[in-house]
């Protein structure tokens, strides 16, 4: 059986005005039987409608903040840099793919911030100033393979089916994060501090998103279900995979 193709949203670098990929969301997909290939950066309409027919599903990856705008809100100073053309495609791309198509995707990071906004959810700008709070780290600092703190899974909740565990040790590095969620979205996982960190839309056949990084913790058994369940639910052969090899050292990109 032909292994599903999975499209990943492209990573922009502005300095050097170009597209690039972390290797830990491609090996997270092909570990668990899915075939990924980074899209092109366009909110072009007709371009994205050819590849939601050429793709089974959809990764929103990690990136620049989104712009507040689109929730309704002021530009604050503590918001960090903002990549317009992807807040427009992946407005566009969501809307297509999972509104009107109802193709599978999974968002990490960035990608749950993403979600929440475009259903009408909002965003806190800066974690630090508007959680103050808080004694989690949501900004760790390197080897950003260890987790550094906690989350409760929502008992009954599709990640709680999956994982069969109450609670899971995450990474995190992220300054947003969801403020008020949309009421399309449930949650699924919360930090100790209270902020949402995994959610789902309960209309869709299969639309995920967490706050950590998953794909560079991959190698633990958990974090590597989420994305079998994910290529699963894009049609690959067989249920859950989980493939333990170790992944390439990689960067990182704050969210």
């Amino acid at each position: 059986m032909e292994k599903p193709v999975i499209g990943l949203v492209p990573l922009w670098d502005e300095k050097k005005d170009s597209l690039w990929m972390l290797p830990g969301y491609m090996e997270g997909i092909a570990r668990a039987g899915g075939l990924p290939l980074m899209l092109p950066l366009s909110a072009d309409k007709t371009l994205l409608e050819q590849l939601t027919g050429l793709c089974a599903g959809f990764l929103f990856t990690g990136g620049q903040d989104v712009y507040p705008g689109l929730y309704g809100a002021d530009v604050s100073p503590l918001c960090g840099p903002i990549c317009e053309m992807r807040d427009l495609m992946e407005k566009a791309l969501f809307s297509i793919a999972v509104l009107e198509q109802n193709k599978p995707a999974l968002g990490i990071c960035r990608g749950i911030q993403i979600f929440n906004v475009l259903l009408g959810g909002t965003l806190y700008q800066d974690l630090p100033s508007q959680l103050p709070h808080s004694v989690l780290t949501h900004q760790q600092k390197p080897p950003y393979d260890q987790p550094v703190h906690q989350v409760a899974i929502e008992p009954g909740s599709p990640l709680h089916e999956l994982l069969g565990v109450d609670t899971l040790a995450v990474n995190s590095s992220h300054h947003q994060g969801i403020a008020e969620l949309s009421p399309k979205l449930t949650p699924m996982a919360r930090a100790g501090d209270g902020l949402i960190e995994a959610v789902y839309m309960q209309d869709r056949a299969f639309v995920w998103a967490v706050q950590w990084h998953p794909e560079i913790l991959v190698p633990e058994e958990n974090n590597g279900k989420i994305f079998g369940a994910f290529v699963d639910a894009c049609g690959s052969e067989g249920s859950i995979r989980f493939h333990p090899t170790s992944p390439a050292k990689q960067g990182w990109i704050n969210v």
